[in-house]
């Protein structure tokens, strides 16, 4: 069967799909943990909060295992084949993420010097450093946790490690809640799902619109 002639052409959407339901999840239950892991870690460490708070012990408790389930959800979004395929543009950098970077050293903001697809070279970034950062801190955490399995010089070493490595994740992570508050429209696409054309076109503009009802893939 084909379409008449004088059919109408079916109407674009002025927005697009970025984010699938369990991709929106997995970002939600890790900030969570995150946002427990720091908030945990300051009645932890400053003294105010620490006597505001009390219970010591129950925090530490709350804070040793938010931070151990921390790449849960990480390792259940890979069951989303939109999760494992997001996966593999954060980890692919071509010429025009350099081209990025550069422009944000210059501060040049006008958006034709800022070529990206689906996630700038800043999320990339943000990305890679964020999971190894994570990775890390489960890692010497667990040796605090579990003292009598290791020496003393490694349990001093990982309490080292793992204290000024989160003052340096709590400073990146004011940073991209900066960022995230500054850009309304990003915001609302990990929370719908979907972000206005213009806006796509405007931030990501090689990203590429896939099949109908799928996401655009960059």
């Amino acid at each position: 069967m084909t379409l008449r002639a004088d059919a109408p052409a079916p109407a674009v959407s002025s927005r697009v799909r970025r984010f699938t339901r369990a991709e929106r999840w997995v970002h939600r239950v890790t900030a969570a943990l995150m946002g427990v892991c720091v908030v945990t870690a300051a009645c932890l460490y400053i003294p105010v909060f620490a006597e505001l708070v009390g219970r010591r012990d129950l925090v530490v408790r709350v804070h040793e295992w938010a931070g151990l389930l921390l790449p849960a959800p990480v390792l259940a979004g890979l069951a989303s084949r939109a999760f494992r395929s997001d996966l593999g543009h954060l980890n692919r950098w071509g010429p025009h993420d350099r081209v990025w970077l550069r422009a944000v050293l210059r501060r040049d903001a006008r958006p034709s010097s800022r070529p990206a697809a689906k996630f700038n070279a800043g999320q990339k970034t943000y990305a890679a450093w964020i999971a190894g950062a994570s990775l890390v801190m489960v890692g010497t955490g667990l040796l605090m946790w579990f003292t009598h399995l290791t020496p003393l010089m490694w349990r001093t070493s990982a309490t080292f490690v793992h204290d000024w490595l989160a003052l340096t994740i709590g400073v990146v992570l004011a940073g991209h809640i900066g960022m995230a508050l500054a850009d309304p429209e990003a915001r609302r696409g990990l929370r719908t799902g979907s972000v206005s054309r213009e806006w796509a076109s405007q931030e990501h503009p090689l990203w590429r619109e896939g099949p109908p009802g799928g996401d655009r893939r960059g």
